[in-house]
């Protein structure tokens, strides 16, 4: 018996519900839920519709069934991965994908590597600048019967009274004087070996014999008699090929470098790094040098650390105060000036590396590496782990200084075989 009201009975070929004749009820079908977009506010642009990428068309019957097309509920910026909305399949319609994470690492590595090609570009740069700047004038070759080489790295260090390039306001300023010509203020044989730096002043006044030797700019071969000067007077006779010659005949120690610098240039260097501090234990005063100081530490400026170098009227040892005096400032100099603060600056190394390498005069083999070496070898001086020294002077005879053979011959012994020097000088 059917308790369903007529037209409620399911005849046959009816729906359930919808007057339909089938008995078994139609299973529950779920209806998706939408989440609408608001409506915009009101006098806010419209969006353009969207529309659906050729090929991918929905059918427009008319008809506006109100349901979402597969597009990701809360906008169209959300989604997965792949860019697709809800049943898309990960196809593009339009909407805009999050960005890929940065790669840090791949990041790094390129910066990195990009800092160090502009290094190396700047040093290599500065490299050949800088040996560009090098007045190669010396020829060694021209010297003759050189001594045998022996182990480590020799050079000559000289200071001239060159007074090139200076303004007459200059040479008043730095008391040099407006003498012709040029000749060696101070000289010094720096040895650079396995057992540390030893720097050894050659006095100006030292009597020393003038052997044979060819002219340097002549080409004449010159016998020699026997005869005896002042060390400097060999610089003065036929510039720095004889002073090598004469330093090498009278210490059997071969030279393998040559360096010289005038008195403008000495002066620029010191301006460039800002001065030099040095501690002098007794106050001075010399007119012809200029120089006047007080005892106690003070930075030197340019002006006055040439006087202070050039003093040996106002010392009761002479030249052997003053090479002493030298050396002492040679070195603070190198080490004040190898510094991070100097050499990472570029407003400070390229001043310097120029108000120096403007006024050297080396020798055709020096190489800035080979100068570089003998300036932090003479920084090493100051360090603990050289030796500075006059040759060894026994006496003197006619205002020249006379050394001592004994001491001479055993030194140089010692730094031909690079061995710890032992021996004393003045």
């Amino acid at each position: 018996m059917n308790d369903w009201p007529e037209g409620r009975n399911g005849g046959p070929g009816e729906r359930y519900g919808q007057g339909s004749a089938n008995p078994q009820p139609e299973s529950a079908r779920a209806m998706p839920h939408v989440r609408r977009r608001p409506a915009p506010p009101q006098g806010a642009p419209q969006a353009p519709p969207r529309i659906p990428p050729q090929g991918q068309g929905y059918a427009d019957d008319g008809y506006d069934s109100g349901y979402n097309t597969g597009q990701v509920y809360g906008g169209g910026n959300g989604g997965g991965q792949g860019g697709g909305g809800y049943g898309s399949g990960g196809s593009d319609r339009g909407y805009v994908q999050g960005r890929p994470t940065p790669n840090w690492g791949r990041r790094i590595k390129v910066g990195a590597l990009t800092l160090v090609v502009a290094l190396l570009a700047v040093s290599i740069g500065t490299y050949f600048w800088a040996d560009g700047k090098l007045k190669r004038e010396v020829d060694l070759s021209k010297v003759i019967d050189r001594p045998s080489e022996g182990e480590g790295t020799n050079y000559l260090i000289v200071g001239s009274d060159s007074r090139e390039g200076m303004t007459a306001e200059d040479k008043k300023k730095l008391h040099t004087g407006s003498a012709e010509g040029k000749r060696t203020d101070s000289m010094m044989i720096l040895h650079d070996g396995s057992n540390g730096p030893t720097l050894i002043s050659l006095p100006r006044d030292s009597n020393v014999e003038i052997p044979s030797f060819v002219g340097s700019e002549s080409g004449k071969t010159f016998k020699g008699t026997g005869r005896t000067t002042k060390l400097n007077a060999a610089y003065a006779e036929d510039g720095p090929e004889l002073l090598v010659r004469t330093v090498e005949f009278n210490t059997g120690l071969r030279i393998d470098h040559y360096v010289e610098i005038g008195f403008g240039g000495f002066a620029k260097i010191v301006d460039a790094i800002g001065g030099v501090e040095l501690d002098i234990p007794k106050a001075f005063k010399d007119k012809k040098s200029g120089a006047d100081f007080q005892a106690g530490k003070q930075t030197l400026n340019g002006e006055q650390s040439l006087a202070f170098v050039r003093t040996r009227y106002a010392f009761a040892g002479s030249d052997l105060d003053r090479t002493k005096n030298q050396q002492k400032f040679l070195a603070a100099l190198a080490s004040q000036t190898a510094t991070p603060s100097t050499v990472l600056n570029p407003f400070k190394l390229y001043p310097t590396m120029g108000a120096g390498l403007d006024t050297l005069i080396v020798d055709k083999d020096m190489s800035l590496w080979s100068l570089g070496k003998m300036f932090f070898a003479m920084k090493g001086v100051t360090g603990g782990e050289g030796t500075s020294m006059n040759i060894p002077i026994s006496g003197s005879t006619g205002g020249n200084l006379v050394w001592d053979k004994a001491k001479v011959k055993q030194l140089v012994e010692q730094l031909k075989n690079d061995e710890k020097v032992t021996v004393k000088g003045n």
